[in-house]
């Protein structure tokens, strides 16, 4: 009955959840487009990922990068002001004052007027008869240049109006900043006999020194047109409070200067107070920053203010979402329309193979009835197919009845001969593969003993003298004391290849004794020591013509020895460059090992393009000893083959003279510990 225009929404879903079960279009369109999708989106999510982490990590890089511009600029600055000092100390006209015996008052005076001609807010000098009792210069010589937080009565007495210059109006409260942030340089002057006469002392208030920021910004952002970094911004901070700075009061419109205002206290705790360098993002007065801080130390080492450069964080974050964005929507747009492609594809395709499906089930229902033409070429496979059908259903109809009770009588007695002969078969065949492998693993065993009982020997004729020569060094160190402390890096040097000696001794130790080498044996994914090993083996193959192709694609965890796996992997790429002579593709993949459905664990494929290895040599390659390098020692492949039995694992090959070979090291999810026993009585 009808339902008054509602839809039945239940029937709906129930017919398409139908269609999507039954039909082979529909199955077909999951089948192709669902690991398409969910690869996409996969991929999608680790590259905004991955995109976000790097980009950021990049940006606090660049960032800092800047703050040390700015730092060396601020650096170059005291030196020039350093240097002018020393010219104005040497120059002819202040050496004939100094030397004629001029008023003091008047040199004073004349000295003074002399900062605009070396570009300087104060210069004085500070005669020895005048102030030896009351401050102590000398101190202040002790470098070039340095920065220094005066007083409002010592900033008046450098020069009268620095005082009133170094004003900062603090806009949270109705006080004023009074103290001063200067850039100071003190040098002694002598007269002609060598006799001290007094100190010239000069520098730039920072206090309220915009062309100052302004210089310095422009210096480490040129670039007005970069859209990331549109405002560039530095600032000068006299303890916590902003004294000098291009940070707009106004994020926004980008408007006046936030001069007068204060740094958060996550940073002024991290800066100021700890005397830390900061980078990262911050709160500066009114919107979010990328920034960077570090502390301004005065002559004795004391934090006295802050420097700071970054730029908005806004247009950043901007630009990139919207570059996300775009992204996503042109990948979505694409899958929507190769969508489309598989389903109109699909539906031209398996419109024949549903009319037959059809038949099929009406046969079934015991209806007569035939395919016929399906509108396709004759030469078309479904067309032979239907017309085939056609036929054999003609034929089975003439021949059924007939044949019904002897084809039944027959299939009984067939079926059961055959399920015995099979079954037969098959035992005899697995009984000679297990006694073909038992025979392989008796050899390979017994082999592997004998390796056994010479890596123990090995191993404690290397423990002896190394042994040796960590006493002797121990001794050394011990006797040098405190002048040890010269050469503590060769010693440490020592200490950690000593180290690495007893490691490796250790692993043949174990490797030499039953059971093989057992520790550590933990829950691992493969493809982190996979790159581990390409790395290793690229940073030793520099000087070689080799590339270097990796396609890890395996997810599954197996339970290995970490170590030894990448020496097995470390083994098998190096035994491939050698193969091509150091030149050729070198292919290093990785995949889950799938059997029958079932996850087993996973799979790390090395494939060369190297010389290959002949056939009749294929067996022997595992075999302890065997080798076909002049320098080689043939331990190699038996050495990782033995470790990969000793846990479930297992080493394989596949080779073709003259084109190359390809190691595969299969790696069972569950460790199954195996015990290397010698067939020696």
């Amino acid at each position: 009955m009808p339902n008054n225009g509602n839809i039945d929404h239940s029937g709906l879903i129930g017919k398409w959840r139908y269609r999507f079960k039954t039909m082979v279009r529909y199955r077909l369109m999951i089948l192709t487009s669902a690991p398409i999708i969910l690869t996409l989106m996969a991929l999608i999510g680790i590259t905004i990922y991955w995109s976000i982490h790097y980009t950021w990590q990049s940006t606090l890089i660049d960032v800092s990068e800047r703050l040390e511009v700015a730092n060396n600029s601020i650096e170059l600055i005291q030196q020039k002001q350093a240097n002018h000092i020393d010219a104005f100390a040497e120059s002819y006209d202040f050496r004939i004052r100094l030397e004629s015996g001029l008023d003091k008052a008047a040199l004073q005076k004349w000295v003074s007027q002399q900062k605009q001609r070396y570009n300087l807010d104060f210069l004085c000098l500070h005669q020895v008869d005048q102030n030896e009792d009351s401050f102590d210069y000398s101190a202040l010589t002790q470098r070039d240049s340095f920065f220094d937080l005066l007083s409002y009565q010592e900033l008046t007495k450098l020069d009268q109006d620095l005082g009133t210059r170094a004003e900062v109006a603090m806009l949270d409260s109705q006080a004023v900043e009074n103290r001063g942030l200067v850039s100071r340089t003190v040098i002694p002057v002598h007269d002609s006999q060598g006799v001290l006469v007094g100190y010239l002392d000069g520098g730039l208030l920072l206090n309220n020194s915009t062309i100052l920021v302004d210089q310095i910004r422009d210096l480490i952002y040129p670039s007005e047109q970069d859209y990331l970094r549109p405002i560039g911004t530095l600032t000068l901070f006299l303890g916590d409070l902003r004294v000098s700075t291009n940070v707009p009061l106004n994020s926004t419109d980008h408007v006046g200067r936030a001069i007068g205002t204060r740094v958060s206290d996550q940073v002024r705790h991290a800066v100021l107070d700890n005397g830390e360098q900061w980078v990262n993002r911050a709160f500066v007065y009114d919107a979010w920053y990328i920034s960077a801080y570090q502390p301004i130390l005065d002559n004795n080492d004391q934090v006295i203010g802050m420097l700071y450069t970054g730029y908005l964080m806004w247009p950043f974050l901007k630009a990139y979402v919207t570059n996300i964005a775009e992204i996503s929507f042109t990948t979505i747009f694409l899958l929507i329309i190769s969508g489309i492609m598989v389903y109109r594809g699909s539906r031209d395709l398996f419109n024949p193979i549903e009319h037959i499906h059809r038949v099929v089930k009406m046969i079934q229902l015991g209806k007569e009835t035939r395919i016929g033409h399906l509108g396709l070429d004759d030469e078309h496979e479904l067309a032979q197919l239907a017309k085939q059908f056609d036929n054999m259903l003609d034929l089975l109809r003439q021949r059924k009845n007939e044949l019904k009770y002897a084809a039944v009588e027959l299939e009984g007695k067939v079926q059961q001969r055959t399920a015995s002969l099979e079954e037969k078969t098959a035992e005899l065949e697995l009984h000679i593969q297990l006694l073909n492998q038992t025979r392989d693993k008796l050899v390979v065993h017994e082999k592997l003993a004998a390796l056994g009982e010479l890596t123990a020997g090995i191993a404690h004729e290397i423990n002896n003298p190394s042994a040796v020569i960590l006493g002797n060094v121990e001794l050394i160190q011990f006797e040098l004391g405190e002048d040890a402390n010269r050469v503590q890096e060769e010693l440490d040097a020592i200490h950690t290849q000593i180290d690495r000696i007893r490691n490796i001794t250790r692993s043949l130790l174990q490797y030499s004794r039953q059971g093989g080498v057992q520790d550590e044996i933990t829950w691992q994914h493969v493809n982190p020591i996979v790159e581990e090993s390409v790395t290793l083996v690229k940073t030793g193959s520099k000087k070689r013509d080799i590339e270097f192709v990796t396609d890890l694609r395996a997810h599954s965890s197996v339970e290995i020895n970490r170590h030894q796996l990448l020496q097995i992997l470390v083994n098998l790429q190096m035994n491939g460059i050698h193969a091509m002579q150091g030149k050729g593709q070198l292919s290093i993949t990785s995949e889950d090992w799938l059997e029958h459905g079932e996850e087993k664990g996973a799979l790390i494929h090395i494939e060369d393009q190297g010389t290959g290895i002949r056939p009749e040599n294929i067996k022997r390659i595992f075999s302890p000893f065997y080798t076909t390098k002049r320098e080689g020692t043939g331990l190699g492949l038996s050495v990782s083959q033995s470790i990969l039995s000793q846990t479930g694992g297992e080493l394989t090959v596949e080779s073709e003279w003259g084109k190359g070979s390809r190691f595969t090291i299969r790696l069972p999810k569950k460790a199954e510990i195996h015990l290397l026993v010698s067939t020696k009585g």
